[in-house]
């Protein structure tokens, strides 16, 4: 009977498994829009990011569709509007943070895990299926001026996105919401993670361009317009972002 249970256990988990892949493998066909949900999270508890979580609209975000639509035009995708963003309630709990970048495989299988539990059990309604949710972890810039990494797995289609609650920030910030919700969507960093520089020619929106430097656009998965072998900017905003073939292919957009 022991021997049947853990079978029948095993059966299960191999079923889950197949059902999230094949899942995953229709959510890249493209035949309809992918409904984002976006909900905004107080990380430092101050007045501040208070104020600005309360002033948000969801036409705050609509610049991040528009990229989307723009860029799938590029592709010839049957689809005017691939992604659709709305804005959620905001969420009083903050996800798990992942380990360290040098942390033990167990630790990231084990944070995953519990990333995607906190999804499960904090996904408030936006008025359509939610294809895919990102936590908006709005910082205080009073109290910080860097950032940690942003994370996102496609195994569950989920997102932990650090960014500034400050107005001037706006267009940056929706240049890190694209590139973690492509996370979600099996792209690929595009940059060097010991120097953060873009990887040639993968994280080149135009790396045949002749001369070469300075570029005038970044890829979305690099997030920086090289100016040189050894040096690039930050992308100051959507219109200035690209995504190259190498991501669209990850994507789906290309065969």
């Amino acid at each position: 009977m022991l021997k049947l249970v853990r079978i029948f256990f095993w059966v299960v988990v191999v079923l889950a498994a197949l059902m999230q892949l094949w899942q995953e493998y229709q959510t890249l066909q493209w035949r309809q829009s992918l409904n984002v949900a976006l909900y905004p999270i107080n990380v430092d508890g101050t007045p501040v990011v208070d104020a600005y979580i309360t002033s948000l609209r969801p036409q705050d975000f609509e610049v991040i569709a528009q990229f989307f639509s723009r860029e799938a035009r590029k592709y010839q995708l049957p689809l005017s509007r691939p992604i659709s963003l709305y804005l959620g309630p905001e969420i009083h709990d903050v996800p798990p943070a992942p380990p360290a970048v040098n942390g033990h495989l167990l630790d990231i299988i084990l944070w995953s895990l519990k990333f995607r539990w906190f999804g499960w059990g904090h996904q408030p309604e936006v008025g359509k299926p939610i294809d895919i949710k990102l936590y908006l972890l709005y910082h205080d810039p009073g109290k910080h001026r860097h950032l940690l990494h942003s994370t996102a797995l496609h195994k569950g289609r989920i997102g932990r996105v650090n960014l500034f609650a400050e107005n001037s920030q706006h267009a940056t910030n929706a240049v890190i919401i694209g590139h973690e919700l492509l996370h979600t969507l099996s792209a690929s960093d595009k940059y060097d993670l010991s120097t953060s520089l873009p990887l040639f020619p993968q994280g080149y929106a135009e790396p045949y361009a002749q001369p070469l430097y300075p570029q005038s656009m970044a890829e979305v998965m690099a997030g920086k317009v090289p100016q040189t072998t050894q040096k690039a900017r930050m992308a100051k905003s959507l219109g200035e972002v690209v995504i190259g073939r190498p991501t669209a292919r990850e994507i789906g957009w290309l065969k």
